[in-house]
């Protein structure tokens, strides 16, 4: 657990980006972004729509996710990261990705996940 939560969850939209209709890139860069953030890769789907079309790709952690959707056509990449634990690094994993993509702009939010939670305080939702 981290100190302020289970996880960090990230979103990133990625503008600018080179590479994005190759599928091969794609599955790189996940890849990249597992080691990179410290992550156990469980399995890794990628699924491209067409010559020259958009890429989506979902890496399955041990400790969570990553996925990114692509707009080749617009040069943009929308990227969900979500990393659980003190010892994963969601910067390093968006860091593994931009350098396979090349954006010459990203915007990013964070969200701490699990806040204030501690064991045994699950409630059901009414």
């Amino acid at each position: 657990m981290t100190p302020d939560g289970l996880g960090q969850h990230l979103l990133a939209d990625l503008y600018g980006c080179s590479h994005l209709a190759d599928s091969d890139v794609v599955e790189r860069a996940l890849r990249a972004g597992a080691e990179a953030g410290g992550a156990t890769l469980l399995h890794l789907h990628v699924h491209r729509f067409g010559e020259g079309q958009g890429v989506t790709g979902v890496a399955l952690l041990a400790e969570s996710h990553i996925s990114i959707h692509t707009w080749p056509e617009h040069g943009f990449a929308a990227v969900d990261l979500f990393l659980c634990g003190r010892r994963h690094s969601v910067p390093a994993a968006l860091e593994a990705l931009v350098r396979h993509f090349r954006p010459i702009e990203v915007r990013q939010q964070i969200c701490m996940r699990g806040v204030g939670m501690r064991t045994g305080e699950l409630t059901a939702l009414d």
